[in-house]
C-alpha cells in the first residue's frame, strides 16, 4: 500500500477499516484548497472603495492575514503550499519571504513538512507492526523557513534573512497577496544575494493587476504559481453570501 496518498495516520488507519460505502463518504477528508478558499473568501475579503498600497484604486480589498494568522487558515494554507512544493518543486529545501505577509505562510508551509514526516514515520511503523506492505515512496523532506526584512538590522549581526540561509540552497519564495509584485521581487534579490538559488514563486492569491509578469520576469525561469486569483475569491465570496 503506497503511503503519498495518506495526508495523516488517521486517513491511513481510516483506509484500513471495513466500511459500508455511506460510512465512507461521512468520513472522507475534506478538501484543503476548496476550505482555504472559503475562509479567505469570508474572513479576508470586503468589497467597497479602497485604495491599495501600489496606490490603485480597487472595488474590493483582500487581507489575507486574517486567514493565514487564523488556526485553520495558517494550517490549510501550510497544507496547500507544501503540497505544491512537493509537486512542482520537490527539490527545495526552504521556503522564505519578505515580512511581514509571508510570515504565516513560511511557518505554516515549515510546520506542515515536519507533520508530514512524523505522520510517514508512523505510517511506516503501524505498516511494519500490522506487517503490511508500505510501497517505495521516499520520505517526505523538511522545509525549512527564512524571512527577508525590508532593511538590514542596523545592530546585531546586521543580517537581513532571518532563519535558514545557505548559499547554493534551492528556495521558494512566497507571498500572500500579489498585487505589482513588488515585495515579491524584493525577498527574490534578497535571497539571490545571499547566495541561494530561487527554485519557484508561490502566491496564495494573484490580484491580476499586472504582478505575475513582473514577478516571472524577476523569476528568470523559475516557475510562479498562485493557489487562488482574485477572481476565484470574488466568486466564492458572492457564492457564500446568496447560500
Amino acid at each position: 500500500m503506497g503511503l503519498r496518498k495518506h495526508h495523516s495516520v488517521a486517513g491511513f488507519i481510516l483506509a484500513l477499516a471495513p466500511r459500508s460505502p455511506a460510512t465512507i463518504k461521512e468520513t472522507m477528508p475534506n478538501d484543503p484548497h476548496a476550505d482555504l478558499l472559503n475562509l479567505i473568501a469570508t474572513l479576508s475579503f470586503k468589497l467597497g472603495d479602497f485604495t491599495l498600497a501600489s496606490g490603485q484604486k480597487s472595488d474590493y480589498y483582500i487581507d489575507c492575514r486574517t486567514t493565514t494568522l487564523h488556526a485553520e487558515g495558517g494550517r490549510l494554507s501550510g497544507l496547500v503550499f507544501y503540497d505544491l512544493i512537493r509537486e512542482h518543486i520537490p527539490q527545495a529545501e526552504a521556503v522564505g519571504g519578505l515580512t511581514m505577509g509571508a510570515d504565516p505562510l513560511v511557518s505554516n508551509t515549515a510546520s506542515a513538512s515536519a507533520w508530514a514526516l512524523a505522520d510517514f514515520a508512523e505510517i511506516v511503523e503501524l505498516s511494519s507492526e500490522l506487517e503490511l506492505e508500505t510501497g517505495s515512496d521516499p520520505a517526505p523532506s523538511l522545509i525549512q523557513g527564512f524571512l527577508v526584512r525590508k532593511a538590514e538590522k542596523s545592530h546585531g549581526t546586521g543580517r537581513r534573512i532571518e532563519g535558514f540561509l545557505k548559499p547554493g540552497a534551492q528556495v521558494v519564495i512566497v507571498d500572500d497577496v500579489c498585487t505589482t509584485g513588488g515585495s515579491t521581487i524584493t525577498a527574490i534579490e534578497a535571497a539571490r544575494e545571499a547566495g541561494m538559488i530561487v527554485a519557484g514563486v508561490l502566491c496564495l492569491v494573484d490580484r491580476e493587476q499586472g504582478g505575475r509578469a513582473h514577478i516571472e520576469a524577476a523569476a528568470a525561469g523559475a516557475p510562479f504559481l498562485s493557489v487562488f486569483t482574485a477572481s476565484d475569491v470574488r466568486a466564492a465570496h458572492l457564492a457564500l453570501k446568496k447560500s
